[in-house]
């Protein structure tokens, strides 16, 4: 792989300033000064300006807005899109009627930046989704046209109805899985002033520090110049900035200010496909330091459950679905997925001990080759993005209180990722990463801190909490791309 120079304070806002970076600055492992032995839920975060003091980020899978919210009441939506046809030499543009399909999908549609991103997106025109091309070569045609029907994802209409929904929410990059879940724990993928890594690594399993020997990642340039399979492995130790900025994450922020994390995730294991969906695998001083054994990576993902019924949550929390619970097409014999999301959320809204104090975000890590009639907006940024609107939902006493019927608001606010990583910078009052959250407008617009707490109604779900905590894992990945 090419080294570049380097100018790193485009991105980063501070090097190697607090224990936590030391073990970017050439150490190994993380500061013990910087690790509490007290129990991860006892360690007192610092008091913010909010009534805020827990957020859970639930994290699903492979679904644009319209897919999802197509006809809800408010939002930007269109059961019709459009499509280019050829005529002749030339390629016309015509309206398709979107098919209503159940959530249980049996197609896996692409959604790679390169083709499908570009293809789809024609350069802002969003017209190009049946010219996405398979592996194979084959285009899927009418395939990306379709929203699902509302009755098999009635918990997140529900949701949606009494408490947020963002009607402008979007990736930060237009690629896939592996990118967009190191969006949310860090709101870029820079790793030098050039390139970004951006769509899959190369190893058929992990995705990570656990990767294949050899495997490799894609870049993309501030110019916008994509170079497939030319990156470092995916490890941040391995990264050309590393001995400068450390690839930093929340995780260096949260623990410089004792603010206690878990990353709840499906069980890893290091030849099995389900090790892709660890974000913290590709940071080296997680993978080889003691948070990747003490707790701060909480396997099975179900234990939410119980450390929320059990006094034990965190104050920041991540969540990643086992792939059956996750939205992906193709991938369970059940509509889940809503049911796991609602279950989460009633867990919370009917505890004394968090409702009070809690934000539960949810949101689609990718677009998952779906289509969408809202173009990202202008103008484009140097990591490939801003990619496709995704769902993002959004509980809490404290959101604000809606026109619809049920007191459901929508935010018409332009968010990315970045926005959920500004939110819980300034919750901790933990300063910025330089990212993203940098540029984008945080989702704290979407409160009323000073509103009376609202009262919880109960999400009615198909399936029961008891239901996930007895259900045997899928061992599948979350997303193969």
């Amino acid at each position: 792989m090419k080294m570049k120079s380097v100018d790193i304070r485009r991105f980063v806002l501070a090097v190697c300033t607090s224990a936590t970076m030391l073990s970017g600055c050439g150490g190994g492992g993380v500061s013990p000064s910087v690790l509490s032995s007290a129990p991860l839920h006892s360690r007192k975060p610092p008091s913010g300006s909010t009534p805020i003091t827990h957020i859970v980020l639930v994290i699903q899978e492979n679904r644009t807005f319209n897919n999802l919210f197509a006809g809800f009441p408010g939002a930007t939506s269109s059961k019709t899109g459009f499509e280019l046809v050829q005529q002749g030499s030339q390629y016309v543009k015509k309206r398709i009627k979107l098919t209503a399909a159940p959530l249980l999908d049996k197609q896996n549609v692409t959604h790679l930046y390169e083709p499908a991103f570009v293809t789809a997106y024609q350069n802002g025109a969003m017209d190009g989704f049946n010219l996405i091309p398979f592996i194979n070569g084959k285009l899927e045609g009418k395939l990306p046209y379709q929203y699902v029907k509302p009755a098999t994802i009635k918990p997140y209409w529900a949701i949606a109805k009494q408490w947020g929904l963002a009607n402008d929410m979007f990736q930060t990059q237009g690629s896939d899985s592996f990118t967009a879940h190191q969006d949310l724990i860090r709101g870029g993928t820079f790793i030098d002033s050039t390139d970004s890594l951006i769509d899959p690594p190369t190893s058929p399993l992990a995705w990570g520090c656990d990767a294949a020997q050899g495997s490799e990642t894609t870049l993309i340039t501030t110019g916008l110049q994509y170079e497939k399979n030319t990156g470092p492995f995916p490890c941040s130790n391995q990264f050309p900035d590393y001995g400068s900025n450390g690839y930093e994450t929340l995780r260096d922020l949260l623990d410089a200010k004792s603010v206690s994390w878990k990353y709840y995730t499906p069980q890893f294991e290091k030849q099995e496909p389900n090790g892709l969906w660890n974000a913290f695998d590709v940071i080296a001083p997680v993978r080889y330091g003691p948070e990747w054994t003490d707790g701060h990576i909480a396997s099975p993902e179900t234990s939410i459950l119980n450390d929320i019924s059990g006094g034990t949550l965190p104050a920041m929390s991540w969540v990643i679905p086992d792939a059956q619970n996750s939205d992906h097409p193709a991938y369970s014999t059940k509509d889940t997925g809503p049911s796991w999301v609602a279950g989460i959320v009633n867990a919370i809204g009917k505890s004394n001990q968090y409702w009070d104090n809690t934000a539960v975000i949810v949101v689609w890590d990718d677009w998952g080759g779906f289509y969408d009639p809202v173009a990202p907006p202008l103008p484009r940024d140097n990591q490939g993005g801003p990619g496709f609107r995704v769902p993002m939902l959004v509980v809490s006493p404290y959101v604000k209180i809606g026109t619809g019927s049920q007191g459901g608001y929508i935010s018409n606010t332009v968010y990315g990722f970045g926005s959920i990583i500004r939110f819980i910078e300034d919750t901790w009052s933990l300063g910025r990463l330089g990212t993203t959250d940098s540029t984008s407008t945080s989702m704290a617009d979407m409160f009323d801190f000073s509103q009376s707490p609202r009262s919880f109604t109960p999400i009615k779900t198909k399936f029961s909490k008891q239901y996930f905590l007895r259900q045997r894992p899928s061992g599948l990945p979350v997303d193969t791309e």
